[in-house]
């Protein structure tokens, strides 16, 4: 096995696909009799061999809880956690290390914000404005919000193509809107968000905008001094790390001025039964003792997608998406949901007169994992008027020969039914 940086095959047009694969031991496996072609990477990334050596380099050498001890192992500790941080300021180009706070998830950084900053400055008769194609988790805590203080919620709708109408958009913000929450790409059906003008606009009516960056960042370079995003919200899993850990972007002047999400350790300062004083940021977002081990290993990670480069997965991953969408279209009985021109390396169907969990499970037998279901996003499907959809979705480390056997699964399947 080669180091990252002989990843790449200098010889050839693109990248060593199979130098890239060998770092993923999960990939090397039969599923039902045959080799696994993992197409599930919207829902998670599979780890390289360097993040499960960085877990495991962690717990042998370095295990302890970090910032407050004064012996040698905490002090290491420390140091690696606080690493990571600087990968992720540098990896998003946040202005500084201080704007990037731990949380457990995309999910968790999303309820963050509706917690701290939404109850403290949406309030009767403010507007949250938020998209047809969001993940419950960026719809569930806005209703939440609302229904408590009594703010109002709006939708923008999404077209046949699963667009965003930006003139509706447009026409929804006004001078009540004090926060636009929005996916910067959709999980569901992979469509890019043109998410620059819409932060643009949100601010010529003085709101804020979170960008939901789950399914962007492991894609498209983000950074957030260009997109001048108020926060964003992203998680590690998706980004060939570790489970449990996630990332929350604020602007300075936003998180100094929110009161803390939690209450515990860490995040204090000074503690009397007569008032208790917080901690300066990122501290004071992070009560307790962190998921340490799995951040740090999420450096590995990044480190990872640095090696590579983002313009070089996105590269591979729009081949591999063009290359799918080409034999598919073919199939008598597949029907696309989802057809923008900026998409994401998601291809999501449906095949006429079969169930999608049907599908899914003909596909698992044949060792080809795709998810299957309404993937979190049930106003979206009741928007195309689907129960569910079949989702394949492409990494840098499937291959045109994978994607080759779906095809020819396909063709098989929907025969029965068409």
């Amino acid at each position: 096995m080669h180091d990252l940086e002989e990843i790449i095959d200098q010889t050839s047009k693109g990248l060593n696909v199979a130098e890239i694969r060998s770092k993923f031991p999960v990939l090397d496996q039969e599923v039902n009799g045959k080799p696994l072609a993992y197409f599930d990477n919207a829902a998670t990334t599979q780890k390289p061999q360097e993040v499960l050596d960085a877990l495991n380099e962690y717990y042998e050498n370095h295990n302890s809880n970090i910032h407050r001890g004064a012996h040698t192992l905490a002090g290491r500790a420390t140091d690696l956690f606080e690493k990571t941080r600087s990968s992720v300021r540098a990896f998003i180009n946040a202005p500084s290390v201080e704007e990037v706070i731990f949380t457990k998830g995309t999910t968790d950084g999303i309820n963050l914000v509706a917690s701290t900053f939404g109850k403290t400055y949406i309030g009767a008769g403010d507007e949250v404005i938020i998209s047809t194609m969001e993940h419950h988790s960026n719809i569930v805590p806005w209703q939440m919000l609302c229904e408590t203080n009594k703010a109002v919620l709006k939708i923008i709708p999404v077209s046949d193509t699963g667009e965003l109408d930006l003139q509706a958009y447009e026409e929804l913000l006004s001078e009540r809107t004090k926060l636009v929450a929005v996916v910067h790409a959709s999980n569901a059906l992979g469509t890019i968000n043109p998410i620059k003008k819409m932060i643009q606009l949100a601010h010529d009516r003085g709101a804020r905008f979170l960008v939901d960056g789950a399914q962007s960042l492991a894609h498209l370079d983000v950074d957030v001094q260009d997109l001048d995003c108020d926060f964003l919200t992203f998680s590690a899993h998706k980004l060939y790390g570790p489970t449990g850990v996630g990332v929350l972007y604020g602007k300075r002047e936003l998180l100094e001025a929110m009161p803390p999400y939690q209450g515990g350790g860490e995040m204090i300062r000074e503690v009397t039964f007569a008032k208790t004083t917080y901690n300066d940021i990122p501290y004071k977002f992070e009560a307790g003792t962190p998921n340490i081990a799995d951040v740090v290993a999420f450096d590995a990670a990044l480190a990872f997608i640095r090696s590579i480069g983002k313009k070089r997965i996105q590269e591979q991953e729009n081949q591999l998406l063009a290359h799918a969408v080409e034999l598919c279209s073919q199939i008598n009985g597949f029907i696309p949901v989802g057809t923008a021109r900026e998409k994401v390396s998601v291809m999501s169907f449906t095949i006429r007169n079969m169930h999608p969990f049907d599908v899914g499970m003909m596909l698992d037998a044949a060792g080809i994992a795709v998810r299957t279901g309404h993937h979190c996003t049930q106003p979206l499907m009741d928007r195309f008027g689907l129960e569910g959809t079949v989702r394949a979705s492409f990494a840098v480390y499937n291959t045109n020969e994978e994607i080759d056997r779906l095809y020819e699964s396909l063709v098989r399947i929907a025969k029965r039914k068409n």
